[in-house]
């Protein structure tokens, strides 16, 4: 079988992906500390208002909003029971716009870490996290979701647990780690490292990258290092639009559109080939994303040097 996203990989040069769901939810009217996943049953229309308007500035790929769907997370909304039901929904809303959009769009199932550590480190071992993510990757297929979407994650072992749950449901999936500053994750994982951890897992994702953690030129050097390791498979790059402030009662991060249609670019000319944003990416930054691929064309490629200047070329005085 030859899933969607296959097909679009083999046809497409690059693909464009959604932008962020919490922060742009929050903005919408989601109390701060709030468990954004509760408002596929809560705010269901604001829900599918916010995946319309990703596919309307061109997104090929929407995310469920489902990002923290799991028991552990959900525990601390006192909604760990509620698991089946809030994936279920999170992916029938995202299917619903998907379907209805009059082109080709894939519905990601979002998944996000547990919030746990991991043994040997922490006290959370492999088989509870490979049955938390199962759990959720049932429901989400279920709902009629095209692929996993694994986003986030900072250890190996949390890594392995979720491909280990997409292999048990059967579907196809996409791993992402995100990255601090300094290149690491959270625990200690650098993307050679992951890169070298993707190639030998039982059941390898269609792609892999980073996303969230840092701002756009941070996160491109991140991706530039998969290369080092030498693994082939299609390349995803998810930042966040900048650094957040907040300003007149929501959260404004300061990538401009402007700054991340360049990223964009610099992204597909770095070889990336799923190409998105994450906190703080509105519909406005995604149309000019997708404005600045179809009409800028391919470039050399980038060095780190030119990476770093210019982005910081066009981010404003802060």
């Amino acid at each position: 079988m030859t899933h969607r996203l296959a097909r679009l990989l083999a046809t497409r040069d690059w693909i464009l992906a959604d932008g962020a769901t919490g922060t742009n939810l929050y903005n919408m009217g989601l109390a701060s500390g709030d468990a954004p996943d509760l408002w596929c049953e809560t705010h269901p229309e604001r829900v599918s208002a916010l995946h319309r308007q990703m596919i309307a500035a061109g997104a090929d790929l929407i995310l469920t909003n489902s990002f923290g769907a799991n028991a552990s997370r959900l525990r601390l909304a006192g909604a760990q029971d509620r698991v089946q039901v809030l994936n279920l929904a999170a992916a029938r809303l995202a299917r619903a716009e998907a379907d209805a959009a009059g082109r080709e769009v894939v519905v990601a199932g979002s998944i996000g870490p547990t919030g746990e550590i991991m043994a040997p480190i922490g006290r959370l071992t492999e088989a509870e996290a490979v049955r938390m993510f199962t759990q959720q990757a049932e429901a989400l297929k279920q709902g009629g979701v095209d692929l996993l979407w694994v986003e986030t994650i900072s250890a190996a072992e949390e890594m392995r647990a979720a491909a280990k749950a997409a292999q048990a449901v059967g579907l196809p999936w996409c791993g992402m780690m995100s990255f601090e500053p300094g290149g690491r994750s959270v625990m200690g994982v650098s993307p050679p490292q992951l890169a070298t951890l993707i190639d030998r897992l039982p059941c390898p994702p269609l792609a892999y990258g980073a996303n969230c953690g840092t701002g756009p030129a941070e996160l491109l050097l991140a991706v530039s290092g998969f290369s080092a390791a030498g693994c082939e498979r299609a390349l995803i790059a998810k930042p966040n639009a900048g650094v957040p402030r907040y300003q007149d009662g929501g959260l404004i991060y300061d990538a401009t559109p402007e700054v991340m249609a360049e990223f964009a670019v610099l992204a597909r000319d770095l070889g990336v080939r799923i190409i998105g944003g994450c906190c703080g990416t509105t519909p406005e930054h995604l149309s000019a994303m997708r404005a600045a691929l179809q009409s800028r064309p391919q470039g050399a490629r980038p060095s780190p040097e030119a990476i770093s200047s210019r982005i910081a070329a066009l981010m404003p005085d802060r």
